[in-house]
């Protein structure tokens, strides 16, 4: 919480999360597709279809945590990993910044596993498959959808 003023001189509370920022990877196979994983999600009372991310861990970087996010969530390694954008989740409630990575030249890692909180399902899907799933709802998570709006015009497939 801050307390804060306004320009008018207005003066107020502010809440909000902090966090030390997000990555999100769009993992892209040889083949044109993609891997997403759906895992269930306790505050919304349901699955997400979405792409392997999570939080930057105190002392990690960005690109650090995009390369662990990857292989615990899909058992895979990338040999080209290129920042593509940033975003922030929502401007109103979190400082969180999220940065978004396209994997390319992926090849199995399964050095890492999924945390304990963690009941992961991969999916492969076509880039025309993640815009018919989201038009449809069966990937409702934003910053999948964010992170798809950042990488889709990249791809050449």
């Amino acid at each position: 919480m801050d307390h804060f003023e306004m320009p008018s001189g207005k003066t107020g509370e502010y809440h909000y999360v902090h966090t030390g920022g997000s990555a999100l990877v769009v993992p892209l196979t040889s083949e044109g597709t993609l891997l997403l994983v759906r895992q269930y999600r306790y505050l919304v009372a349901r699955e997400s279809l979405e792409f392997p991310g999570g939080g930057v861990k105190e002392g990690a970087t960005f690109e650090e945590t995009a390369v662990r996010e990857l292989a615990e969530e899909t058992g895979h390694g990338a040999s080209q990993l290129e920042l593509v954008g940033c975003f922030n989740p929502f401007n109103g409630v979190t400082d969180e910044m999220c940065q978004v990575y396209l994997a390319r030249g992926l090849h199995p890692d399964r050095a890492a596993s999924p945390d304990d909180t963690e009941d992961l399902e991969l999916h492969v899907l076509g880039p025309e498959e993640i815009d018919a799933r989201i038009r449809t709802g069966d990937i409702w998570d934003g910053m999948t959808i964010a992170a798809w709006c950042l990488v889709r015009s990249r791809l050449s497939i």
